[in-house]
């Protein structure tokens, strides 16, 4: 636990350094090739935050909940035996063993634990209009951390989140470019083809209404449903993940989200295209908590959607005019977003995430692997 509350006080400290709008207006002194100080400071304090995540996350071992059987997987790819992962994850396990000459399970991790962070943080920084704040909620709201244990989830998400700005600039084919790569890792990705074009329809009243039917039809034909997932996804049939369920916390958290986004609605999302985009994917992500608790795995389509709430939030702060209403509003957020990062800490070690405890190749061997114990 000291690890991870030491990592996230250090970078958090690190953000609150970094100011995009003051290396734009004003004068600034150039220290360097065209750089401002403050731009300076900005890519120092990025670098190190980018490293200090890194770090903590390619030195884990045995840390994440399907760390073991990823392990095992990576072996097995290596001989072309059948596995249920994606080819991108067979492939980049089968090339890395390859070249090293052994199992380097270290360096493969070390790889997704790069790119996961990269495309969050460069999606941050490029494009929220308050990158600490974004940043905060980024490590509050627990999505690095369970970037430790859902590998080839979270590097899709990471690469959805990237997505954004392209889908914002109607730059189609570099769109579905990130989608097909990140789908080679996690075919949950595919989804987004759908959720996020749909959100940047300039919708009309009666797109909501029929989004509106669209889920009150879960509740009449939530088996007919189901039965096209399952053809989707044949890998969840006659399995644990069929039981569905929801989550009442992210459900408060996106009600949370559409009152204040409704209640600036004509002053921060009417106008802007960005905006709208995250207040559709808010709304979507609403509905599918409460009306879509039968489908397998929710989260892993709802995360898709309310991973804009680091960049939506930030946003509808900053379109708060009067300053006290703009303190209050941060300062809610702040202690909301603490008290998850609480709750979910105190849930590190259970099954499904177990994240604690941090145990690094520095000082801790790997327990034998199925393969290794000899029950294949």
């Amino acid at each position: 636990m000291i690890v991870y509350l030491s990592l996230t006080v250090v970078v958090v400290m690190l953000s609150l350094l970094v100011r995009k709008r003051q290396t734009e207006y004003g004068p600034q002194m150039v220290v360097y090739k065209g750089m401002t100080r403050q731009q300076m400071v900005n890519r120092i304090c990025i670098l190190s935050i980018f490293v200090l995540l890194f770090a903590v996350s390619a030195m884990r071992l045995n840390v994440g909940n399907d760390y073991l059987k990823y392990v095992e997987y990576m072996h097995l790819a290596l001989y072309h035996a059948y596995i249920p992962t994606e080819v991108g994850f067979n492939v980049l396990a089968y090339v890395l063993y390859t070249i090293c000459g052994f199992e380097n399970y270290l360096l493969v991790f070390a790889v997704y634990s790069f790119a996961t962070i990269y495309f969050f943080m460069k999606a941050l920084y490029d494009e929220s209009e308050w990158f600490t704040f974004s940043f905060i909620l980024f490590m509050m709201l627990g999505y690095y951390f369970q970037s430790l244990s859902t590998v080839r989830y979270y590097l899709a998400l990471s690469m959805a989140l990237y997505s954004i700005k392209f889908v914002i600039k109607k730059d189609w084919p570099k769109f579905f470019l990130i989608v097909l790569i990140g789908s080679l890792f996690h075919k949950s990705m595919l989804v987004v083809l759908v959720l996020y074009i749909v959100a940047s329809l300039n919708w009309k009243r009666w797109m909501y209404i029929a989004l509106g039917l669209l889920s009150i039809s879960c509740l009449f034909f939530s088996d007919l449903y189901l039965k096209i997932v399952v053809f989707l996804y044949p890998s969840y049939k006659d399995t644990e993940y069929l039981t569905g369920g929801t989550s009442y916390v992210n459900i408060l958290r996106c009600l949370a989200v559409l009152g204040l986004s409704l209640w600036l609605y004509q002053d921060v999302v009417k106008k802007s295209r960005r905006n709208r985009f995250y207040f559709i994917c808010n709304l979507m992500a609403l509905m599918l908590y409460v009306f879509g608790s039968f489908l397998p795995v929710i989260s892993r389509i709802g995360y898709y959607l309310t991973i804009t709430h680091v960049l939506f939030l930030p946003t509808l702060v900053m379109g708060i005019k009067d300053y006290k209403k703009k303190q209050l509003a941060v300062l809610a957020i702040a202690v909301c977003s603490l008290a998850y990062f609480a709750l979910y800490m105190r849930g590190a070690a259970a099954d499904g995430v177990r994240i604690l405890p941090y145990q690094t190749f520095l000082f801790h061997d790997l327990p034998l692997t199925l393969s290794e114990r000899g029950y294949y």
